[in-house]
């Protein structure tokens, strides 16, 4: 009796860093028929990450632990602990995964064996790497001439303090991780998490080689798009103006666009007045005007009480936009 063949795996990689890389993994694990490899991005300066690179001359573990725990299928028990944050002094604060990942470092010898073994620990589904294993931090250079140094510093800037942003870059200047070459070259996919633009998103563009790399490379490139604009970030940005931004540092415009269609009701809203966040402006024909060949429109919000991107229809929507997009290059050949 004859068997069909088995599809091979889509090869994802995955890129960005805190709680948007975070919702996207979380939600991509349930495929089985996905490699999803997670690039991170090493430039977080604030909380208890940026005190360890302080204290300790590590790389900030922070976006690393809450990929690595996205993508575990460990217990919830085991994941909830990589996640718990000490309350009390002297550890008030304090993260225990962060902790962990510095103290597996200190016995295995580099960062890059912890991060690996903590992967096998917590039996992820897929790799985590760190988008660069050099240490650099974020500076932005304002439309008043004057710069922010780190990217606590920048995130940490009050809405009504903030100066546009002009432009981002990095001090000193970083080489990329060459996993994360190795990964980008092969993926059948590679999606832009939602985060923060300027300090969760474009830093990891800005590492040596990755810009080239995502530019080169024949896979589509999506962009998951943000639920609501940032005061002190990203003030009236329009998904226009966000996919100018992305094209701007990564050297092509995405080919798909993923956006949230549907209401957010008034009462989640009042939680955002105070930092005078609204709901990111979607225009479907001036996307397609940059040159966005698919711009896919779905509810993509979760539960309330926060505005927060669902990791289950979001991941869906990911699916069926590549679904879609193989099944429409298949047709052009």
């Amino acid at each position: 009796m004859a068997t069909s063949a088995r599809r091979p795996a889509r090869a994802i990689a995955v890129i960005g860093g805190g709680t948007g890389s975070f919702h996207v993994l979380s939600g991509l694990r349930h495929h089985p028929e996905l490699e999803i490899n997670s690039i991170v991005t090493m430039m977080d300066s604030g909380g208890d990450s940026g005190r360890l690179r302080d204290e300790f001359g590590v790389l900030p573990p922070g976006d690393l632990r809450r990929c690595l725990i996205a993508l575990s299928d460990e217990s919830k028990l085991l994941r909830e602990l990589f996640a718990f944050r000490f309350e009390e002094e002297p550890l008030s604060g304090r993260s225990f995964g962060n902790l962990f990942l510095l103290a597996l470092g200190r016995m295995l010898g580099s960062e890059k064996e912890a991060v690996d073994a903590i992967g096998r620990l917590l039996q992820i589904h897929g790799r985590v790497l760190p988008v660069t294993w050099d240490h650099a931090h974020l500076i932005a250079e304002l439309a008043d001439g004057s710069t922010l140094e780190g990217e606590g510093t920048i995130d940490g800037v009050a809405a009504d303090q903030a100066v546009p942003i002009e432009r981002v870059r990095l001090h000193p200047k970083a080489a990329a991780n060459p996993d994360a070459l190795r990964v980008l070259t092969r993926s059948d996919a590679i999606v832009l998490a939602p985060g923060s633009l300027f300090t969760s998103t474009l830093p990891n563009l800005l590492v040596e080689g990755i810009r080239e790399a995502i530019d080169q490379a024949e896979a589509p490139l999506v962009y998951v798009l943000n639920l609501m604009t940032r005061q002190n970030e990203t003030p009236g940005y329009s998904a226009v103006r966000h996919v100018e931004e992305i094209a701007r540092y990564a050297g092509r415009v995405p080919d798909i666009v993923l956006a949230h269609g549907g209401e957010i009701s008034e009462e989640r809203m009042r939680r955002y007045e105070a930092e005078d966040a609204r709901p990111v402006d979607v225009d479907v024909a001036g996307l397609e005007a940059l040159g966005v060949r698919d711009v896919r429109i779905a509810p993509l919000v979760s539960p309330p009480p926060l505005v927060r991107h669902d990791p289950t229809t979001t991941a869906e929507a990911i699916v069926a936009a590549l679904d879609a997009w193989d099944a429409r290059s298949s047709n052009d050949v």
